[in-house]
């Protein structure tokens, strides 16, 4: 796992784990790391040291199963890990030799904290090279002397950001930030540099150590000067002050990561590095061993990446691959559709019924790319190409030779038929020849009946916007074969999004789900709860909007056509809250969003304000819920309808419906997703909870039998 290596009189520490596909910091290389190090400082023929990697990463962090397995221990036994790591990094400071990190590619978390605590960095050109201290993405917050070096480096205004939001950035952005020390455009020019600074640098001392005069040891300095201002600074106490106060509005309390790394911040800059490490170790613990952590530990790392590498495809189906796309409807989705399409290398035909039409959306990826370009993420000389790869065409026979169509038209029956029976003809004889339907409630097994070869028709829904969410659910029709499932994973897998995989029914899973949060948002003003505490109660539970704001945004004579559908479909009735409050306000004319007034009214600078006829409409009780009460309506509403959906099978597993839940209409990921909200605040709380609710508010909260059943359980699944 960790090569040891003499180069004349340096020791060349090389990482290159066999038993992961990344190098990371677990269990069993931590020990060897330490063994490597502690050769090299006792050998005294080697003057100075290099760490570096033979694999394409640099260390990517720590193992996070190795945090899940110490989760459920008793929080001193993960004191003792993190302390351990902590004196192994602190004597690559204080041995007297000089240290430096040769980066040869990414290095994250724990990665790069290894090279924090190196006396000089150097970073290979590489753009595929991302460097940070990400960990509070995940629930945690850096634990092996990151939240301490970081500022002593760069200052605290420019390090909390990038240890608050968890960035990423490429190798210039760090030199630039002071990150690291020095670029190198080649591996052999990488360790030269290396060398050269262990020459020049006999017995380096970082800036906030000192030589103890009675031992003549290096020891942490009481009195290091923060570059820019310590915590005590007029700089510093207006930082943490606004900064605590704008976290606690952006996280509402729902993530304590945030809130602990300013507190680890805060602490330890007062004292020398040595207690501060202290502080921090005992910070990490108590993020490490929350439900928070674990929860998006498990479901939005080590779930997401389970997902993204095809966790529900069908196992003895041969790996396929779209070359060239069809696709239906050249409006917001489908020109979205044909962006990230183009932008994975696929050849697009993007048909709708006019040329001009068509062309408009291929301008959505023109305007895309070329903002990417003024932000610097996107190669100004990649532009052409990627436009290149799609056709605007209003001619069917331009479709032939497609692996897979998508139709992106708009939600109606008999138009999805038509474009259906018109395109698949022209899909290749001797191609992959699915056909799949980006509609977000329509039945796929109705829809398939347009079609010759129901095995080869699947549902493939987008969200919008689609190059910004992740997120594809895939939905199986009655006769829709594993082969079309296996398309149409690889195909998502290809274009880098994350697929779930449902079965057929009435709005799926995740148009089913978010209609419940919408819903419950107008249960909520027809009994009477101010709006403004509706909203207050969507947001502060970790959604990203509130609940009438949400339907604001996607339309409100939509819902009013969908819930309409429904009751001809006899799937609900007349009395369903979201079609007596959408036909409402779309015979006011108040359409949402789009229309500039819904539940709120949008003025021209986009700002926005609750309309003042909901009163009206609503009148408000003098007895208000509490805040409490609101947020509890809103998300077990939610969970209770995923939990149904999953008992009936509608989502095939746990992992679908946490990540679809979270991806597919924001519900919070604090929890662990939809499902995992049940073991979140534990079955037997649930259960119970629902009963009051149903008792209170309406049948919809009943638990199913089946969930009653394992009340008392530790967990539902």
């Amino acid at each position: 796992m960790i090569n040891y290596t003499t180069d004349q009189d340096i020791a060349i520490i090389t990482w290159e784990m066999t038993s992961s596909p990344m190098n990371v910091l677990n269990d069993e290389s931590i020990p060897q790391f330490d063994a490597a190090l502690q050769r090299a400082f006792a050998d005294e023929s080697v003057k100075g040291l290099i760490i570096s990697s033979t694999k394409p990463e640099f260390v990517a962090g720590a193992d996070l199963k190795m945090i899940l397995r110490s989760n459920d221990k008793p929080p001193a036994e993960m004191l003792k890990v993190t302390s351990e790591l902590n004196r192994i990094f602190r004597t690559i400071e204080t041995s007297g030799k000089p240290t430096v990190a040769a980066i040869n590619g990414t290095a994250l978390g724990g990665g790069y904290e290894i090279c924090l605590a190196c006396h000089h960095r150097v970073a290979l050109n590489n753009p595929k090279t991302v460097i940070g201290l990400v960990e509070v993405t995940i629930g945690l917050l850096p634990g092996a002397g990151g939240t301490q070096r970081l500022p002593r480096m760069l200052g605290i205004q420019a390090a909390l950001p990038l240890i608050l939001e968890g960035k990423k950035v490429g190798v210039q952005e760090a030199k630039n930030l002071g990150m690291i020390d020095d670029i190198a455009d080649s591996p052999v020019e990488m360790m030269d540099k290396a060398r050269a600074w262990i020459d020049a640098n006999e017995k380096p001392l970082k800036p906030w150590d000192e030589i103890d005069r009675k031992t003549g040891k290096i020891v942490g300095k009481d009195n290091f000067k923060v570059p820019g201002g310590n915590v005590q600074s007029p700089v510093g106490a207006q930082t943490f002050s606004a900064g605590t106060a704008m976290l606690m509005d952006k996280t509402k309390g729902n993530y304590p990561a945030p809130l602990e790394v300013m507190a680890c911040v805060y602490e330890g800059l007062q004292v020398n590095i040595d207690r501060a490490l202290m502080i921090e170790a005992r910070h990490f613990v108590k993020v490490a061993t929350s439900k928070v952590a674990k929860n998006l530990i498990q479901t939005m790392f080590l779930g997401m990446n389970e997902a993204n590498k095809g966790a529900s495809r069908p196992k003895d189906q041969a790996k396929t691959d779209v070359k060239k796309l069809g696709i239906l409807g050249a409006g917001l989705m489908g020109a979205g559709i044909a962006y990230v399409s183009a932008q994975a290398g696929i050849e697009v035909v993007l048909k709708d019924v006019s040329v001009e039409a068509a062309e408009k959306g291929k301008d959505y990826s023109r305007t895309l790319l070329q903002k990417g370009v003024e932000r610097g993420k996107v190669d100004p000389q990649k532009v052409d190409g990627t436009l290149n790869l799609i056709k605007p065409t209003a001619n069917a026979q331009d479709l032939q030779g497609c692996d897979l169509i998508i139709e992106a038209v708009f939600e109606n029956r008999e138009l999805k038929a038509q474009v259906t029976k018109e395109a698949e003809p022209m899909l290749a004889p001797v191609g992959l020849n699915v056909l799949g339907s980006n509609t977000s409630t329509l039945p796929i097994s109705g829809l398939a009946q347009a079609s010759a070869k129901a095995e080869n028709f699947i549902g493939i829904h987008f969200f919008s916007p689609v190059d910004k969410m992740m997120l594809v659910e895939i939905i199986m029709g009655k006769q829709t074969s594993d082969y079309a499932l296996a398309v149409a994973i690889d195909f998502t897998r290809k274009i880098r999004k994350t697929p779930i995989v449902v079965n057929d029914s009435r709005g799926f899973y995740t148009s089913r789900c978010f209609g419940t949060y919408s819903g419950e948002g107008m249960e909520l003003l027809k009994d009477g709860v101010n709006p403004i505490l509706i909203e207050n109660g969507g947001k502060d539970a970790g959604m990203p909007v509130g609940p009438l704001a949400v339907t604001d945004e996607v339309a409100l004579d939509l819902v009013y056509k969908i819930a309409g559908q429904g009751i001809k479909d006899g799937a609900i009735g007349e009395d369903d809250i979201s079609y007596q409050v959408a036909k409402k306000f779309v015979d006011l004319g108040r359409l949402g969003k789009k229309s500039k007034a819904g539940f709120y009214e949008y003025a021209d600078d986009r700002s926005k304000k609750l309309w003042p006829g909901l009163q009206d409409l609503f009148p408000q009780t003098a007895q208000q819920p509490t805040l409490d009460e609101v947020k509890t309506r809103l998300l077990y509403r939610q969970a209770i309808e995923a939990v149904r959906c999953f008992e009936e099978n509608v989502v095939r597993t746990k992992l679908d419906a946490d990540l679809g839940s979270i991806l597919g209409w924001g519900f919070p990921a604090y929890t662990g997703g939809a499902i995992s909200f049940v073991d979140f605040v534990g079955v037997d709380t649930f259960v119970k909870t629902l009963d009051r609710l149903a008792d209170q508010y309406g049948e919809r909260f009943r638990p199913t039998e089946a969930l009653r059943e394992r009340a008392g359980a530790k967990t539902l699944v």
